[in-house]
């Protein structure tokens, strides 16, 4: 009878802890459903990602290809051809010197070229062809040599000697070298840190980023004026010439700016009659001012593209001539931003593959199916946190025209099952980690079960 009464002690000692635990974990949702959660205290009106139309997302950009980089680059021709600001040896015996009758001829001399002249020593005395590509020589008129070869230049200026009756054919042997090509200055500013012989360090994450970025450099543009030999005046060889292809802190692409005043002023043509159209439609209550276009006069090359794309690049596009501008432009612009129950930080897209919704996620430190390291997500007892139900939404603040944004709402679990409904992430937005209301319920549930549930069964 004693081990009978004994035993019924203990079972109804159990049931009773049981009951004030299941009291402390229902105390502990009703609590959270008296005060609210922070889905209904601090609402974002978001929109599913699958209810948007694709204007609303970026392009993607894991299939881009680059360019051939020989588009890049001028073809020479078989034979170099002359022009204005090249510097020819020429040697006329009798003439170039000239000789008195009764002395002996002087010796051509001999030009050795400069250390970065990759030209082979010539012989003859330096003449500049003029701008205007003629030639001018002694005792005969100028000559035009634009776009003749050596050889050519060579044969006119003795059947010109002939036909002035200065030379006989016997003796007309004039010598013709190239000295020095015509060269050409450009201008090439970078602002990926390659121009003025650094290493590029890339963008980095996090702290490190937002100090890259903004702070811990103040990302001024390197400035260099090259020299660049004829046919060679191409964008590859301006590239070459400072640092490279552009670094990752660069964008995909090379802007030219053309120095000749005929650009400049269809672009200040164009800006007028761009403004002249928005005044009129401001008159409009509803006038939303976009952005200005473009500059139609700057050259843009893409240095990726889509497969099966051929990028419509000419000669003319590629050549540069004195005074042009190569542009590389930065692109510390493309970050994206976190906060909600992620660590708020500025964080850099990549240049050449997209970032979804689930890697900005990893990037910013909370990995998918983990809980959020500030949220709140489960309890502390000491040291070991004891982890709850992991939040299962985003909310991407996506900016667009005329002030507005739209909400991007994403559920973690579908997206992690589903590849489609993975969101990219494009610069400027702002990514937000949220618990779902029931979500909350349920950590504050056993949040509250461990805080008093557990000491009362221990009590008892």
């Amino acid at each position: 009878m004693t081990k009978t009464l004994s035993a019924g002690r203990r079972i109804h000692r159990c049931i009773r802890t049981l009951r004030t635990a299941a009291t402390a974990l229902a105390a502990g949702v009703a609590v959270t459903a008296i005060t609210g959660c922070s889905t209904l205290t601090q609402p974002i009106n978001g929109v599913p990602a699958n209810r948007l139309p694709p204007e609303f997302f970026p392009e993607p950009k894991n299939d881009l290809v680059p360019v051939d980089i020989s588009l890049l680059s001028l073809e020479p021709p078989r034979e170099y051809l002359l022009d204005g600001g090249d510097i020819l040896g020429v040697y006329i015996e009798g003439v170039l010197p000239f000789n008195p009758p009764n002395e002996p001829p002087e010796p051509p001399p001999v030009n050795f070229p400069e250390a970065d002249n990759t030209l082979p020593p010539s012989i003859g005395y330096p003449i500049a062809i003029q701008d205007d590509g003629t030639l001018a020589l002694p005792l005969i008129e100028p000559l035009d040599v634009a776009g003749l070869t050596l050889e050519q230049v060579r044969d006119k200026i003795r059947d010109a000697y002939i036909d002035e009756e200065i030379l006989i054919e016997e003796k007309a042997r004039p010598i013709v070298t190239l000295i020095q090509k015509r060269t050409y200055n450009i201008i090439v500013i970078r602002e990926d840190g390659l121009g003025d012989g650094r290493t590029s360090r890339g963008l980095q994450r996090q702290d490190v980023a937002s100090q890259f970025i903004r702070g811990g450099s103040d990302r001024s543009g390197s400035g260099s004026m090259v020299k660049l030999n004829a046919y060679e005046n191409d964008i590859l060889h301006a590239l070459v010439e400072t640092g490279g292809l552009p670094g990752l802190n660069a964008k995909n692409q090379v802007k030219v700016l053309r120095a000749n005043r005929a650009n400049q002023e269809k672009y200040r043509e164009f800006v007028k009659q761009f403004y002249a159209q928005q005044e009129c439609l401001q008159r409009d209550p509803c006038y939303c001012p976009p952005e200005l276009p473009e500059d139609p006069s700057i050259l843009r090359v893409p240095l990726r593209v889509r497969p099966g794309e051929f990028p419509d690049i000419s000669d003319e596009d590629i050549t540069l001539n004195d005074g042009d501008i190569v542009y590389i432009e930065s692109r510390e612009t493309e970050v994206f931003y976190t906060g909600g129950l992620l660590p708020g930080g500025e964080f850099p897209l990549p240049r050449d593959y997209d970032l979804d919704v689930l890697g900005a996620l990893a990037l910013a430190g909370a990995g998918v199916g983990g809980t959020a390291q500030n949220s709140g997500g489960g309890i502390s007892l000491g040291r070991s946190p004891v982890a709850g139900v992991p939040p299962g939404r985003v909310y991407i603040l996506r900016k667009l025209p005329c002030n507005q944004q739209v909400a991007i709402e994403v559920d973690i679990s579908e997206a992690t099952n589903n590849p489609a409904a993975r969101v990219l992430i494009q610069p400027g937005d702002v990514v937000l980690l949220q618990y779902k209301c029931e979500e909350e319920i349920i950590n504050a549930g056993i949040g509250t079960f461990f805080t008093f549930g557990i000491a009362e069964i221990l009590r008892n």
